[in-house]
């Protein structure tokens, strides 16, 4: 029986038509077994109303003439069954045949000593002499007070069968009609829910081999469609796991690539000056201090790479803690402005501010609001020469709005998405003059981010680049 268990087709088919064929079984049993007790208990009332009418006619004489056999034949022919007049001893005396055979016979006398008591009988009379089994009655023949006998009626039990054979063998055909039917209707339900199952089966398959675009389109049944919208989620959310994954192992190798590359850069130098000094090739004392200085500077840019790298990793890790308190953001502009005033001047660079009077004040850590505004002034004086830059304040509803804005070479459309990322630095930043670690915008941004602000940036090549960050106004 393994075969049947195979597939779930063949399960719902067999089981179904298992099921109706035990249902129209069950049914053409039950109709055919109260239908034949229903013609035969109709049968043997109506022979009962029947042999009572024949007492009614006969009840005045105790001893049959040759008027009582008439009439018996009358009844004969008008309710088509035969009829026996039995005494008291239960000898038949009388029939509705002239010649029947059966004069001059009895009954058992179980059935005649029941009548003269007063009672019907009714049963399936087998009597020697009849070919066929009869269904028939005997009431008692007579007046209450005074019973000269029974009365006998037959009626033939091979109509009776015939009729309960009919409805067996129309029950059987509706049966088998039946069983074509539900063949075909439950072909048709077992394939409508196997079909998209093997479907679903095939996309989960490709789904397993990494083909997360795979998608499953059903319909109907309303279940199965829901489970098929599940698989696609599950799918679409296997696809987007993939994709990050793959994202993060491009970030991870880009991030490797670059900062290999930044530390490269500074330790080759550093090491063609020390192979340099120590092959006594610099004999002149003012180029080996020059070379001592190139390398010292060269140990800051490292060490200023290492600290913004831990500073990056600290707050994507959520490891830094704000220390917020109320903050007059002009206050904090003029710190910033003070301390990279000379770095501008250095550069031809104009450093000022502008700042709308009487500003709310905000909610915030100085330390890393100076920071942030630090990070993004230096940037901008360092891709300015002979310019200005400008830090600007002023309030946009339940925000303060700060922007930096220069008016240098400005950064290129397709980097503008690219600029906040680790190490990213676009063609403004390949000069061998201008030097950074590629970390200050991202620390810029995940700052602004923990203090619930946003930030932004718009730039034009040639023409400059604006930087603007808000952060919420506290009421104190």
């Amino acid at each position: 029986m393994r075969w049947v268990h195979k597939t779930l087709f063949r399960r719902l088919m067999i089981s179904y038509l298992v099921t109706v064929l035990l249902g129209l079984g069950v049914v053409g049993l039950s109709i055919t077994w109260f239908t034949k007790g229903h013609l035969y208990e109709r049968t043997q009332e109506e022979l009962v109303r029947k042999a009572k009418r024949v007492n009614l006619a006969i009840q005045h004489t105790s001893v049959p003439n040759e008027s009582t056999v008439e009439l018996l034949a009358f009844f004969d022919q008008s309710f088509d069954n035969r009829i026996w007049v039995f005494n008291r001893e239960g000898e038949i005396i009388a029939t509705s045949m002239k010649d029947e055979v059966f004069l001059g016979k009895a009954v058992s006398q179980r059935i005649a000593s029941t009548v003269l008591t007063g009672k019907d009988i009714l049963t399936e009379l087998e009597f020697e002499g009849l070919n066929k089994p009869m269904l028939s009655v005997v009431v008692p023949w007579g007046k209450k007070d005074h019973i000269y006998g029974g009365i006998v009626l037959h009626a033939p039990v091979e109509g009776m069968a015939q009729t309960v054979n009919y409805i067996r063998e129309t029950i059987l055909w509706a049966t088998l009609f039946g069983v074509i039917f539900s063949t075909a209707i439950v072909s048709y339900i077992s394939w409508s829910i196997s079909r998209p199952l093997r479907k679903i089966e095939r996309t989960t398959s490709e789904i397993e081999r990494g083909n997360y675009h795979q998608r499953v389109h059903i319909e109907h049944p309303a279940e199965i469609a829901d489970l098929a919208e599940t698989i696609n989620c599950l799918a679409e959310k296997l696809e987007q796991v993939e994709n990050t994954k793959r994202s993060q192992e491009k970030v991870r190798n880009d991030f490797l690539t670059n900062i290999s590359h930044e530390l490269r850069t500074p330790l080759t130098a550093m090491q063609g000056f020390l192979e340099a000094l120590q092959d006594g090739l610099v004999e002149d004392e003012d180029t080996r201090l020059r070379y001592y200085q190139i390398m010292y500077q060269e140990t800051l840019q490292v060490n200023r790479l290492v600290d913004d790298l831990m500073e990056l990793i600290k707050l994507q890790n959520k490891d830094v803690t704000l220390y917020k308190t109320p903050v007059q953001i002009d206050e904090v502009i003029h710190i910033v402005v003070q301390c990279l005033s000379k770095e501008a001047e250095d550069k031809g660079t104009r450093l000022k501010s502008q700042i709308e009077p009487n500003l709310p004040t905000i909610l915030a850590d100085p330390d890393r609001l100076i920071q942030i505004l630090k990070n993004l002034a230096t940037n901008a004086i360092k891709f300015t020469e002979k310019g200005s830059v400008t830090i600007e304040a002023k309030q946009m509803g339940q925000h303060l709005q700060i922007q930096v804005v220069d008016t240098g070479m400005g950064i290129r459309e397709e980097d503008l998405e690219r600029i906040w990322e680790r190490f990213f630095k676009g063609d403004r930043v390949r000069s061998k003059t201008i030097k950074g670690t590629g970390l200050g915008l991202a620390i810029v941004k995940e700052l602004v981010e923990m203090h619930d602000g946003e930030i932004s940036v718009k730039s034009k090549v040639g023409e400059g680049t604006t930087f603007t960050f808000s952060l919420p106004i506290v009421e104190i």
